[in-house]
C-alpha cells in the first residue's frame, strides 16, 4: 500500500507533464467553446440591447460550467498527447527498459483520475452550478425577457394522502392548474371510490379549489356536476417549480437536489428523472477515470499520436451518445436511475479495462485464448 501511494521522482515528472498538456488543452477548449457560443448567441444579445459588460459578465459566470462540461474530453486528450510525446522522445522505451510496465501507468493514472474526479465533483457543485444558475437567469430574463416565474409544468402527477392528482398544465407562480383529474381512495383498503375531473384549480396552502367539476362515485356509479369543490390537498406547486426550473440542465447542487427528491417522494410524485440527474452528477465527475482507462487502452493499440487523437475524439462522441441514451432511459423509467446514469461509464470503462487486462496480465490472455480454442470443440 505504501509503495502504491508513494510519490517519487517519476510520479512527479508524469504529473507535471500531464498538468501542462491538461492546462493547454483546457485553455484551447474553453476558447473554442466561447467563440462558438458567442457566434451562436450574438444576434440574441444585440437584439436584447445588451452591452459589452453584460455579455462579458454572462460568459464570466458561465466559464466554470464550460470547464466542467469539457474536462472529461480534455483529460482524455491530455493523456493521449502526453503518452504520444513520451513515445516520440523515446521516454516510454527507456521506462520499459528500466522495468516500468503498462501496469504502472494504469495504477498511476487511475489514482490520478480519481483525485481529479473528486476535485471536479466539488468544483461543479460549489462553483459551476451557481454560475450556471446565474447564466440561465441572464439568458431568460435579460435576453429572452422571459421571467423564470412564468414556467409552466406539463402533465403533473403527485399523491397526497387519499388523493392522486393529475394536471395537464400548472403555473406555480399563479397557483393555478388546468385539466385536473383526481382519483380518491379509501385509506384502509386503498380501493378507489371517486374520480373527479375539473376544468381548473386554484391552489393555496389550505387545499385545491376546483372549478367546473364533474364527479363520478365508483361505488354507486352516480355522476354529479358541481360548480366548485374544495379538496384538502396540501401539496402546493412551489416544489414542482423548483424541480422544473432546474431539471433541464440539473442546475441544483447535490444537497439541494437530495432535499427536493425527498420532499417530492413524500408527496408521491414520480422522481425517477430527478434521481437520474442526481446519479448523473456523480457519474459525469468520475468519467475522468474512464477517460484515463480509454487513453491508456488507445496507446496500447497504436503509438501514433495523431491517429490516437482522432480516435479519442471519436470515442468521446461515442461515450457522450451512450451517456445521453442512459440518462434518457433512466428518466423515462426504462432503466433504474443509477444504471441509466452510469451506463456509459460501465460500458466504456469495461471495454478499456479488458484491453488493459489483456496486455498487462499474461494469465488472463492465456485463459482467454484457451477458452476461445475450446469453442470449436464445444460446437462439435
Amino acid at each position: 500500500m505504501i509503495r502504491f501511494l508513494r510519490f517519487g521522482a517519476l510520479e512527479r515528472y508524469v504529473t507535471r507533464q500531464n498538468l501542462f498538456f491538461l492546462i493547454v488543452s483546457l485553455g484551447v477548449g474553453v476558447c473554442i467553446y466561447l467563440l462558438a457560443d458567442l457566434f451562436d448567441r450574438l444576434d440574441n444579445f444585440l437584439e436584447a440591447g445588451l452591452g459589452a459588460f453584460e455579455i462579458l459578465y454572462y460568459y464570466s459566470v458561465k466559464i466554470p460550467l464550460i470547464i466542467t462540461q469539457i474536462i472529461p474530453a480534455v483529460f482524455l486528450l491530455a493523456i493521449v498527447i502526453q503518452l504520444g510525446v513520451m513515445d516520440r522522445s523515446r521516454e516510454l522505451t527507456a521506462l520499459r527498459a528500466g522495468g516500468v510496465s503498462m501496469n504502472w501507468f494504469v495504477r498511476f493514472f487511475v489514482l490520478y483520475a480519481v483525485i481529479w474526479s473528486c476535485g471536479q465533483l466539488l468544483f461543479s457543485q460549489y462553483v459551476a452550478v451557481y454560475g450556471a444558475q446565474e447564466a440561465n437567469r441572464i439568458w431568460k430574463e435579460e435576453v429572452h425577457k422571459k421571467q423564470l416565474d412564468e414556467v409552466k409544468i406539463k402533465n403533473l402527477w403527485f399523491r397526497d394522502g387519499a388523493f392522486i392528482v393529475q394536471a395537464d398544465e400548472a403555473v406555480p407562480s399563479r397557483s393555478r392548474a388546468t385539466g385536473i383529474t383526481v382519483y380518491e381512495f379509501e385509506m384502509d383498503s386503498q380501493r378507489m371510490i371517486r374520480i373527479i375531473r375539473a376544468d381548473k384549480a386554484l391552489v393555496d396552502d389550505h387545499g385545491w379549489g376546483l372549478l367546473g367539476v364533474r364527479e363520478l362515485d365508483i361505488r354507486t356509479f352516480e355522476s354529479v356536476e358541481r360548480q366548485s369543490l374544495f379538496l384538502p390537498v396540501r401539496q402546493n406547486l412551489q416544489a414542482f417549480l423548483a424541480a422544473e426550473r432546474n431539471k433541464e440542465q440539473g442546475l441544483m447542487p447535490l444537497w439541494e437536489l437530495s432535499g427536493l427528491i425527498e420532499r417530492l417522494e413524500v408527496s408521491g410524485s414520480n422522481v425517477e428523472g430527478l434521481k437520474t440527474v442526481w446519479h448523473s452528477k456523480w457519474a459525469y465527475s468520475f468519467t475522468l477515470v474512464v477517460m484515463a482507462l480509454m487513453g491508456l487502452a488507445l496507446t496500447s493499440f497504436s503509438e501514433n499520436m495523431y491517429a490516437n487523437v482522432g480516435l479519442s475524439l471519436a470515442l468521446i462522441f461515442v461515450h457522450y451518445g451512450l451517456y445521453v441514451i442512459g440518462i434518457s432511459a433512466g428518466q423515462k423509467g426504462i432503466l433504474p436511475p443509477f444504471a441509466g446514469a452510469w451506463l456509459a461509464n460501465f460500458v466504456m470503462g469495461a471495454l478499456a479495462s479488458l484491453r488493459l487486462l489483456w496486455i498487462g496480465n499474461p494469465r488472463f490472455e492465456a485463459m482467454v485464448r484457451d477458452w476461445l480454442g475450446m469453442l470449436p470443440l464445444r460446437r462439435a
